[in-house]
């Protein structure tokens, strides 16, 4: 059973490079534009910014569940050292908790746009806020993951694989 599995390489994956900061990227993008252009929309009174919103909020649901299943893979593989196992599973737990907001939020845009697609609640946009400020804490702590514990480097895994980690 085990010839089946794939050898982890010198990431410690089974494949060329970390998967989850690339599809990660799409759903940092999408989810702090939609607020962004909602609140432009909001302010200049342009409602067309409503619908690429919309459409931002749809791919960035979609695409987080992608972006969770690399990322528990990797992190099931990643051998997380010292405060970087807190880090990490805080990390996995607000990328949960955001999948839930992400999903909540877009089936009460849904409902938003069915009523009126020219007008957007200031509740939502509150929402959207905080949302925003969500996903900047998560970037923070997958930044640390990578840029201070080093999680999926070579020279880490090496140190790893050594015993000296």
């Amino acid at each position: 059973m085990l010839e089946l599995l794939p050898p982890l390489n010198d990431h410690n994956l089974p494949w060329m490079d970390t998967l989850h900061p690339i599809v990660v990227h799409f759903v940092i993008a999408m989810g702090l534009i939609t607020f962004v252009f909602d609140l432009i929309g909001v302010l200049t009174r342009r409602s067309a910014l409503f619908e690429v919103s919309f459409w931002n909020l749809l791919f960035a649901t979609a695409a987080i569940f992608v972006a969770i299943i690399f990322g528990q893979v990797e992190a099931g593989l990643a051998n997380p050292y010292g405060a970087s196992r807190d880090i990490l599973n805080l990390h996995s737990t607000i990328g949960w908790s955001l999948a839930g907001v992400l999903s909540l939020m877009s089936g009460w845009r849904y409902v938003i746009r069915s009523k009126d697609p020219q007008q957007l609640p200031l509740a939502f946009l509150g929402a959207g806020g905080l949302l925003s400020a969500l996903i900047v804490v998560q970037v923070t702590l997958g930044n640390q993951l990578i840029w201070v514990y080093g999680l999926h480097t070579v020279p880490v895994v090496q140190a790893m694989r050594a015993g000296l980690v």
